[in-house]
């Protein structure tokens, strides 16, 4: 046990002497009121200590104690479901031992002990196993199996392993050097954990949004960010991705955001149905809540917490998606802790190496092939387990303003980029994603997913609906400064067929119960119908009155198509394609 004492206190950065041999990131014990917290400098036998908690009440002289060990969480069964803060204190075991507001030094483990799992051994007794290799599983949740991996380090022969209901820390079994096997590991926060390699992300995350789907598709071990100012939907747009995303488990991070957005979560969540399973959703969730009353230092920790979780599922061969909500508050974290340090700010006040941490952030994310053999009972014919940790960041810079340094440096990593409009917010436009400033860096590398699993038209339509909507915007302003009525009947076309697409297949309810999620497939249908409506009526222009074209019941009927049930819309649409394929729709006008 290394031991010093306090000799300076500022904010959340405390101050240290006479501590020898202690390292960068190790964790501390702070106080008389053991307060945790973590290295951040080190300058001969002094330290600066990053708490976690607040400071209010230590005093110059009071002890600091540490075991020279990282900050580490603890991986095992039990994670899903559970509500962490950003030191994965387990938030309801806290809440029973000290009321509603949580107590300063209150500690409680990560992990239920005294619940005893059925573990179900897959490797037995002679086999040679190392970090990784799946040893047996138990069923954490009534959706997800929880595979149990060898811990880093541990390597050798199995002497004994027995199927049985055990509690986290009973071994299973045991090597021949009489090393313990557990259903429990811990892993430093920062470091991030290794695989055999990274693979192409050619599988998109299906989202049920119709505007990522289609127009900017993110895959799975891909990385996004959602910049937007306040009130775009930053927060709505997560928590939609985090319930209809075909994601196997999901983590999601509310860091430094509003108690009342988090508390939403917090209550909504439990509630929700796992619309593959019907099952709850937290069957295959993990919550990390830090939010804006919590201590600044404990933010900048809950987003390594998180991605961390998100690992080490990953690890076990899930697909995992991560939101960060949000990114900006983390920054401010360390720009705060950085300036209670008195180092040297850089852009805005941010630290100089603000670029850097984002970056190590997002490179976490990918598609892997994890560390050990397959999955056992897997009737896959490879010998490999494949993962993907997907990362969705939020990102809120002040005023709306894209140009400051958290959405810049964000940029420069991420793949997808949805930028949120408050023009579209404040006209009721949701998603308030804007089309003509969005991308995604991901269409090559998903072109032959869509051409296999749906049809090979599909992307080229998608190219006609954004061509579309960029010819809309330079029409928008002709019409500001002549008006629409200037405009000839094919232009005037175009931007009644945008509003379509704008309302119609871009705008989807949130809270709606059909309109909520939209399979790929319901959405190649209405792209279909747009394009052949819109076809039909450049057919008619200079035939009969434009007007007499605005009043056809296809613009009703494509309009209507949001709203066919999820499960049985394949009739109804490709009925409806017929029609229009023959021109039906506008059949009352050629009579």
């Amino acid at each position: 046990m290394i031991q010093g004492v306090i000799t300076r206190i500022s904010g959340p950065v405390v101050q240290a002497k006479d501590i020898e041999g202690i390292k960068i990131r190790d964790l501390v014990v702070v106080g008389d009121l053991g307060l945790l917290g973590e290295v951040i400098e080190v300058k001969g036998n002094e330290v600066s200590i990053q708490v976690y908690e607040e400071t209010d009440g230590l005093t110059v002289g009071q002890p600091v104690k540490s075991g020279g060990m990282p900050f580490l969480v603890e991986l095992g069964p039990g994670l899903l479901g559970t509500t962490y803060d950003g030191i994965q204190r387990p938030l309801e075991v806290i809440r029973d031992q000290t009321g509603n507001f949580i107590q300063r030094g209150a500690t409680a483990s990560p992990l239920v002990r005294e619940k005893k799992w059925g573990f179900n051994a897959t490797a037995k007794k002679g086999d040679s196993v190392s970090f990784g290799d799946i040893i047996g599983w138990v069923q954490e949740s009534p959706t997800i199996k929880h595979y149990i991996m060898v811990p880093q380090g541990v390597s050798g022969k199995i002497a004994k392993i027995n199927s049985g209901d055990y509690t986290i820390d009973q071994p299973v079994g045991s090597l021949e050097d009489d090393t313990e096997l557990k259903m429990s590991q811990k892993w430093p926060i920062r470091r991030p954990r290794p695989s055999k390699r990274k693979i192409p992300t050619n599988i998109p995350l299906v989202s049920g949004q119709r505007i990522f789907d289609v127009f900017f598709p993110l895959p799975k071990g891909g990385n996004a960010i959602i910049p937007g100012p306040f009130g775009s939907g930053k927060t709505v747009m997560q928590q939609s991705l985090a319930k209809w995303s075909d994601a196997d488990v999901v983590v999601y991070v509310g860091c430094g955001e509003r108690g009342n957005e988090m508390t939403e979560v917090l209550t909504e969540f439990p509630h929700l149905e796992d619309p593959r399973t019907g099952a709850p959703l937290m069957n295959r969730t993990v919550l990390v809540a830090n939010t804006s009353n919590m201590p600044v230092a404990a933010r900048e920790t809950s987003i390594y917490t998180g991605i961390t979780l998100a690992e080490y599922y990953r690890d076990m061969g899930y697909d995992v998606a991560m939101m960060a909500d949000s990114t900006s508050r983390w920054a401010e974290a360390l720009r705060e802790i950085s300036g209670r340090l008195e180092e040297m700010p850089g852009e805005e006040g941010y630290p100089p190496y603000l670029a850097s941490r984002i970056a190590e952030f997002y490179e976490r994310s990918g598609r892997v092939i994890c560390l050990g053999g397959k999955i056992p009972g897997s009737d896959k014919s490879e010998n490999e387990r494949i993962g993907s940790v997907t990362v969705i960041g939020a990102v809120s810079p002040p005023g709306g303003d894209f140009s400051e340094p958290v959405t810049q440096n964000s940029l420069r990593i991420a793949g997808a980029f949805w930028g949120l409009d408050a023009r579209l917010a404040y006209s009721r436009h949701f998603p308030a994603i804007n089309w003509l400033t969005s991308y995604s860096l991901y269409l090559d590398t998903l072109k032959d997913w869509y051409n296999a699993e749906l049809t090979e038209e599909f992307m080229q339509m998608r190219t006609e609906l954004m061509e579309i909507l960029q010819r809309e915007d330079e029409l928008n302003k002709i019409v500001q400064l002549v008006g629409k009525d200037s405009l000839s009947d094919p232009d005037k076309l175009l931007l009644d067929i945008a509003r379509t697409v704008r309302d119609d297949f871009l705008r989807q309810s949130a809270f709606h119960e059909i309109e909520a999620y939209c399979p790929p497939k319901k959405s190649y249908y209405m792209m279909k119908a747009i394009l052949l409506f819109y076809k039909n009526c450049q057919s008619r222009l200079g035939k009969i009155p434009y007007d007499q074209i605005l009043t056809q019941p296809g613009w009703e009927k494509i309009s209507s198509m949001r709203y066919f049930p999820n499960d049985k819309f394949e009739a109804p649409c490709q009925e409806l394609l017929k029609e229009m394929a023959a021109g039906g729709e506008l059949a009352a006008v050629a009579a």
